[in-house]
């Protein structure tokens, strides 16, 4: 991914797109790739109706779903092979599934009615590419510009092409002449020093990847590109110096941790790329994961789709892909694009933990736990996959197993000898606590609190114990009290508060807080119960019913739903001092962490 000076890059992203696409692209993204029942299947197809497939069609698009979205387009068109409506809308959708050789059919057709159909010009030109009819894919390719970020795709396919037809002259002038914002340059000299790397000219190329590099030292992709050169061109010395240099800034990156175990072994490294395709596919994948996080989820979604067309097993595109669905809330499709990742790339691993924690966001937590386990078992020193078990297993209430899990980074840590992380200490001392190992929980809590004085969440967790238990009742008030003062939005911390006036028998002060937290968090049962109770304390017992059957009504804890029901049926006994509602500490189980 190139982190270049892509500053302005989100005011452009929107005017490219509103040029660019003329379908419903924004709101269709792909979905259920795994499922193992086809929707729509043939018979559902071959049963409706032109309207009823169209209506299907927009309904699907409402729902992000450009798999259904696509058939169901193609399937009305089949019935209506004029209407050109429906001939862009089953473009566009076929395009953001994934279906390219689809898109590339009615791309043609599109070109017969709208020659200057710019999304479909690229598309038969990214074809061509493939096929390597490079002239046919520089002429379709040059149609599709408009606005800043289209015109240097097409420039870099453009020279791709020209390389590929043995014009490596043509290519980088062509590239060099190019003009336009100042995050251009890095783009121009990465790929024409890719280029001309591939075309042997090995010093031309290093000139222009050093180039690259001095423009920023921190994208990897061009570190990665220009260590290779250094590694074959000059000593292992300097292109591990390139690496080191990267693993300062970022630590740990697959691809850098691979290059520098690569060049200590002394082994000279290819190019980034091959061939032309793998060339384009660079050129689409670094535009498109570059407008991923920018606002750009459409144009990088044709972009990432096209670059896969052209190197089907690009792990670095498979991954950004994965995340543009991850940025739409669209697990079920970053599942399937993570399972593309090779079992041989670097990034395997980190697709592996990405994918567990979609796997547990579609409720299949077994299989994401199975993952995880095994990834740590390859490398018990992995933290990230370390946290990422801890977190589904203490999600799911899997207490004992989360104790273990969060043990084993504390273990890593220490043995790393790198800096203590509060973290830690603090999801252990909330499985400690749930586990009913409060001495335990308790030793975490201010290890953590040692490490992040301040942090509110352990604040709160910590202070709200101990007023729950009847401890250091001065210091824990003021403790969560801190807590509220930096998370003055947090429902869950300010209903701690609340709680904790109501467990001190502050009555008056327990339903003002507590009224702050149900217009901080209304659907929460949890903070209804706790308003219902205060209310009851203070003789406003009407709603204090009304909020025990609102707390009920939103699904509690099923070992609280009895204790609400007999609330409601019968209020709180006159003398009754409630007791720890154990239902409160879900908030930071799943959320409040």
């Amino acid at each position: 991914m190139l982190s270049i000076r892509f500053n302005r890059l989100a005011m452009a992203v929107a005017a490219a797109t509103s040029l660019v696409l003329s379908g419903p692209l924004a709101a269709q993204t792909p979905e259920h790739p795994t499922d193992t029942a086809q929707f729509p299947s043939a018979h559902d197809l071959r049963t409706m109706t032109r309207a009823g497939s169209y209506l299907a069609a927009r309904h699907a698009s409402v729902e992000r779903d450009a798999k259904s979205a696509a058939a169901f387009y193609r399937s009305a068109l089949r019935t209506d092979p004029k209407n050109n409506e429906l001939l862009d809308r089953a473009f566009i959708s076929s395009l953001a599934e994934g279906e390219i050789a689809a898109a590339v059919k009615l791309a043609d057709r599109i070109l017969t009615v709208d020659k200057s159909n710019r999304v479909a010009r690229l598309v038969i030109g990214v074809h061509y590419l493939k096929l390597k009819k490079y002239a046919a894919a520089r002429k379709n390719i040059n149609q599709s510009v408009r606005g800043p970020i289209t015109d240097l795709v097409a420039t870099l396919l453009s020279g791709w092409a020209d390389y590929g037809a043995g014009n490596v002259k043509q290519a980088v002038a062509n590239i060099d002449k190019l003009t336009g914002p100042e995050w251009y340059p890095i783009f121009k000299d990465l790929h024409s020093g890719m280029l001309l790397d591939l075309a042997g000219r090995e010093k031309d190329a290093g000139v222009r990847l050093e180039r690259a590099y001095k423009l920023d030292d921190s994208a990897l992709r061009v570190a990665d590109a220009y260590a290779r050169w250094l590694s074959r061109n000059k000593d292992d010395a300097a292109a591990l110096a390139v690496y080191e240099s990267f693993d300062k800034k970022l630590a740990r990156h697959p691809l850098i941790l691979e290059g520098i175990k690569e060049t200590k072994a002394g082994k000279k490294l290819p190019q980034l790329v091959s061939s032309p395709q793998t060339g384009a596919a660079e050129a689409l994948y670094g535009i498109g994961a570059s407008l991923t996080r920018r606002g750009g989820e459409d144009l990088a979604l044709v972009y990432l789709q096209l670059a896969l067309y052209l190197a089907p097993n690009h792990p670095m595109a498979l991954l950004s892909l994965a995340d543009l669905y991850e940025s739409v809330k669209k697990p079920e499709m970053a599942i399937g694009v993570y399972q593309r990742v090779p079992a041989n790339s670097p990034l395997k691993r980190n697709a592996q933990v990405q994918l567990a924690t979609d796997l547990d966001a579609v409720d299949r937590s077994d299989e994401a736990i199975k993952i995880l386990k095994d990834v740590t078992e390859q490398d018990p020193k992995d933290l990230e996959a370390i946290m990422a078990l801890g977190n589904i297993e203490r999600g799911h209430k899997k207490f004992a197993d989360c104790t273990k899990t969060y043990a084993k980074g504390i273990d890593v840590i220490a043995e790393a000898k790198d800096k203590p992380n509060w973290v830690y200490y603090y999801f252990r001392g909330i499985c400690e606590e749930r586990s009913k190992n409060w001495d335990k929980a308790e030793v975490d809590m201010k290890k953590a609190l040692e490490i992040q004085p301040e942090q509110p969440h352990v604040l709160n967790y910590l202070g709200y114990s101990w007023i729950d238990r009847g401890l250091n009742l001065d210091e824990a008030m003021k403790m969560i009290k801190r807590a509220v003062d930096q998370r003055p939005d947090d429902g869950y911390i300010v209903d701690s508060l609340g709680w904790a006036y109501y467990r001190i028998g502050n009555y008056e002060e327990a339903v003002k807080t507590l009224e702050r937290a149900i217009n901080l968090k209304p659907e929460d049962p949890t903070v209804n119960d706790h308003l219902g109770d205060a209310y009851w304390r203070v003789g406003r017992t009407l709603e204090a019913k009304f909020q025990w059957a609102h707390a009920r009504d939103l699904k509690p804890e099923p070992d609280e739903l009895p204790k609400i029901e007999a609330k409601i049926e019968n209020g709180l006994p006159a003398d009754e001092t409630p007791a720890a509602a154990s239902a409160d500490k879900k908030k930071e189980d799943g959320k409040g962490g």
